[in-house]
Formats: C-alpha cells, sequence, structure tokens
C-alpha cells in the first residue's frame, strides 16, 4: 500500500474513534424504572441513618429542643424512667433511667470512665455508631461491674493502647451515640442511680493523657432534619442522606452498593437534588419510597408478627446482620437504638394466640406457668405502647410495666404461676397489682429480657402467647 493512502487511511480511522470516543463516555440518563428500583432500595439502605440523625439532632445539637440533652463529648444523665412525656424515641424502655452521650471523634479519641458497680445491679453502656450498629458493650455483661477506662476511636485513628485504658473500642463513623442503662431497683432506689450516674466520665485522649491538644475538628454547619412524618415521604429524604454519609467512610462491602446509589445522586459527596429531575424520574423516586414502606409491612406481617424472626435478630454488629438492610430498616421503625440480643431480648406482642391485632376494646391474659418464667442474669419487663405513636400509654395508675422487680408484689396462681391481665378497664381488686393497663384502642406490648440465659438464647424457652378473654 503506498504511503500516502495508508496515511489517509490512519488519518481517517484516527478521527473516526476520536469522533465516537466523546458518545461512548455520555451516561446514559436513568430510565424512570431504575430510578424507582434504586430509590427502593436506597430509602431501606439509609432510613435507620436518616431517623437516627433526627433523634441525635434534637439530642446534641438543637438547643432550643425540648429533647436537648447535652453538647457533643458530654453526658447528659436523666434521673428518672421514661414516661408517656417522653416523646421523641419510640418504644422507650421504662425500666433503667438513661445517660445519652453524643461523641464526635473526628478531632482524636475519647476516653470513657466508668465507675465500680455494685454486684446484683444492672448496667449497660451501649455503643451505636452512625448506622445504628451496635458495634461495642460495656457493663454487667459485657465487662463486668469493676471500674473501668475504655479508649473509643474513629475510622482514621492509628495508635497504640495508653496505659490505663483496659481496651480500645473502634468505631467505624465519625459520630457515636452511647446509650447507658443503670437499672433502677425500686422507686426508693433513686439516690443510689444518680450516684452511678455521677460516676460516667468522658474526657478526651489528650485531657486523659495531660497533652497538648490537636487542632479542632471543622465545625459542621448540621443541616435541620426532616420531621418524622416527613421521612416517609419527601425526597429530600436523600439529601439529608448524602450529609449523614459524609462521615461514614464506605465500608468495603457496599462499595458496588453505593456506586449503584450513585446514578440516582445518593451517596456521601454526591448531589441529590430533586428540583433537577424530571417530573418522571421525581415521581419515581416518590414511588420507590412508598414501595420500601410496602416491603417493610410486608416483613413485618409475615416475618416479625408471626415470630418466624425476633427483635433480636435486627439489632447487632455489622458482622451480626451481614447486611440485611431491611432487618436493620425494620428494627428502627419498631424500636431504634434496640440492644443486641446477647445483652436484651425483645419477644414482641402485635397479635394475639389467635393472630388477631392486639386492642383495648378486648382484653388479653399473658400467663407464666411457675418454671417458666423469663430467663435471665439481669430482670425482665412488659411493656405496653399505644398505636400508632408506638410510645407510653398515659393512665390513672402511671404504670406503664410490669416488670421481676415488682415479682414481691405480684399476686401468683393457685399453682405458683403469674398471670398478668393486659386490659383498658381494671380487672378488679384482687387482681389489680398484675394489671397492665392498655388504651382502648390498638397496642402493641415488648417482652424485655436483660442479660439473657441460654435457655432463652437458643430458644428452648418460649415467650407465652397472649390470650384474648372471651
Amino acid at each position: 500500500m503506498p504511503g500516502s493512502i495508508r496515511a489517509v487511511l490512519l488519518l481517517v480511522v484516527e478521527l473516526v474513534c476520536f469522533s465516537f470516543a466523546p458518545i461512548a463516555a455520555i451516561a446514559q440518563p436513568l430510565s424512570a424504572v431504575e430510578a424507582r428500583a434504586i430509590a427502593k432500595d436506597a430509602y431501606i439502605y439509609g432510613f435507620p441513618l436518616v431517623d437516627s440523625y433526627r433523634i441525635q439532632y434534637s439530642y446534641f445539637i438543637d438547643k432550643s429542643s425540648p429533647e436537648f440533652k447535652a453538647p457533643w463529648n458530654q453526658i447528659n444523665n436523666t434521673a428518672r424512667v421514661f414516661t408517656p412525656d417522653d416523646k421523641e424515641v419510640q418504644t422507650p424502655n421504662s425500666d433503667t433511667p438513661y445517660s445519652q452521650l453524643g461523641l464526635d471523634l473526628r478531632a482524636e479519641p475519647m476516653v470513657l470512665s466508668f465507675p465500680a458497680v455494685e454486684k446484683g445491679r444492672y448496667y449497660s453502656a451501649q455503643f451505636i455508631d452512625l448506622y445504628t450498629f451496635n458495634f461495642a458493650y460495656v457493663g454487667s455483661r459485657a465487662t463486668g461491674n469493676d471500674a473501668a477506662s475504655y479508649l473509643v476511636v474513629g475510622p482514621h485513628w492509628k495508635g497504640d493502647k495508653p496505659k490505663g485504658i483496659k481496651a480500645v473500642i473502634h468505631s467505624e463513623t465519625e459520630f457515636d451515640l452511647v446509650v447507658y442503662r443503670t437499672q433502677l431497683l425500686n422507686p426508693n432506689d433513686i439516690d443510689n442511680v444518680k450516684r452511678i450516674q455521677s460516676g460516667y466520665k468522658v474526657q478526651s485522649l489528650s485531657q486523659f493523657l495531660n497533652k497538648p491538644a490537636p487542632a479542632p475538628a471543622p465545625a459542621i454547619d448540621f443541616i435541620k432534619p426532616l420531621s418524622a412524618d416527613d421521612e416517609r415521604t419527601s425526597p429530600k429524604f436523600f439529601e439529608e442522606l448524602n450529609f449523614i454519609l459524609q462521615f461514614c467512610p464506605t465500608h468495603p462491602s457496599e462499595k458496588a452498593l453505593m456506586a449503584r446509589f450513585g446514578k440516582l445522586g445518593i451517596g456521601a459527596g454526591r448531589t441529590f437534588d430533586e428540583q433537577s429531575l424530571t417530573p418522571e424520574v421525581r415521581q419515581a423516586v416518590v414511588d420507590g419510597m412508598a414501595d420500601a414502606w410496602k416491603i417493610f409491612a410486608e416483613h413485618k406481617a409475615t416475618k416479625l408478627d408471626t415470630g418466624i424472626l425476633q427483635s433480636g435478630d435486627g439489632f447487632g454488629t455489622r458482622a451480626f446482620l451481614k447486611n440485611d438492610y431491611l432487618a436493620r430498616m425494620s428494627s428502627a421503625v419498631l424500636g431504634i437504638y434496640g440492644n443486641s440480643k446477647q445483652e436484651a431480648m425483645y419477644p414482641l406482642y402485635f397479635v394475639d394466640s389467635d393472630k388477631q391485632k392486639l386492642d383495648g376494646s378486648h382484653s388479653y391474659t399473658l400467663h407464666f406457668a411457675a418454671s417458666q418464667l423469663p430467663p435471665v442474669n439481669a430482670f425482665w419487663s412488659l411493656t405496653l405502647y399505644e398505636l400508632p405513636s408506638s410510645l407510653l400509654y398515659t393512665n390513672a395508675l402511671n404504670r406503664y410495666l410490669i416488670n421481676s422487680p415488682m415479682l414481691p408484689d405480684l399476686k401468683r396462681d393457685s399453682d405458683g404461676g403469674l398471670t398478668l391481665y393486659i386490659q383498658h378497664d381494671s380487672p378488679g381488686a384482687e387482681k389489680q397489682a398484675n394489671w397492665l393497663p392498655a388504651p382502648g384502642g390498638p397496642f402493641f406490648s415488648v417482652l424485655r429480657l436483660y442479660w439473657p440465659k441460654p435457655a432463652a438464647l437458643d430458644g428452648k424457652w418460649k415467650a407465652p402467647p397472649m390470650t384474648r378473654v372471651q
């Protein structure tokens, strides 16, 4: 082939390749079908993060909130149990006065110190990251009741365990929530609880080592969260999710997932702007969010209400949940910040023994045989919640639960068993000690087993059904 012709052909090939290269690089527009599928999956993935941010914003950021506890890295002690006036967290426990701590680990690690707690009193500190994983525990079950200090470090920290530190606790997110629970043995015990709470301490690593502090972390303009209702339907949910994800380095197991979410502008460092979406894609996003709630409802009805899955199956570490995002979402919806099952189990009562939803227009009993009380190392309780709020029910007795510390005051059956009466009206003077007041409408109950024994964990012990009184 003559050189001139060959040169011309090479030039033509080069021009053709150059012409088509940009066309190949242009991303195809996202179809409404794909946008809906991504929105559904990203919503299931992100709901626990967004709902947790709503709560922590009110706890540690919004000083005008009635739920405000303390600034980051300061402990707030609440020397009382939860009542119906506490409305920020759904399905609260009312057995153990809470302390709360919001950790900001960006500048340096934090040292958490715990006092000695007398034998026979349960306490725990539950470490929850931005994903709502329970990534560590300190307390009666996990570490014992001796005094000790622990170092909590963020995802980017590297170093050795300092002297005086019992253990280093690693978080994969830069902000965390620590929930302390201190058992109240009886109403006259509150001063002892206050004494223990005053021994919970937090300080920076530099303070602990008496060394100069590093430069402070940059100030953050925390965005105002959506309301609990708006979280369910507003596409701005994904803008809020993007804000949260900047503090959550992508886990290796989720890189492909986040790349897929990125097609819709969802992810750390990405921009989700609903105003820039076409009407078709915006509607697809809204429909995808609705699809997520339908999937949750089906999961609850077929897996949780039927007892196929227990509440403990949805709380725990990342390794335990194995990226089961629907389980994580369900747990956040039904009882955010619940314990891992080794720490506490939560048999749920949404339906009676005939699989009918619980309603205060009927009366119910819960019967434990003499040898079948919940097997625990610490204590158990049955707590009732009004629906749809999932909050404690206001009643004339101011009784929101019945628990094992109350056993000496409860009336036993003739055979030594225990029957509890769950109903709207009093069951009569002889049974009133065992009465857990219910609203006149829908409700559900949670049986909590703190520090459950092996019989509960391995399924040999089964929670009895709640039976409707005919």
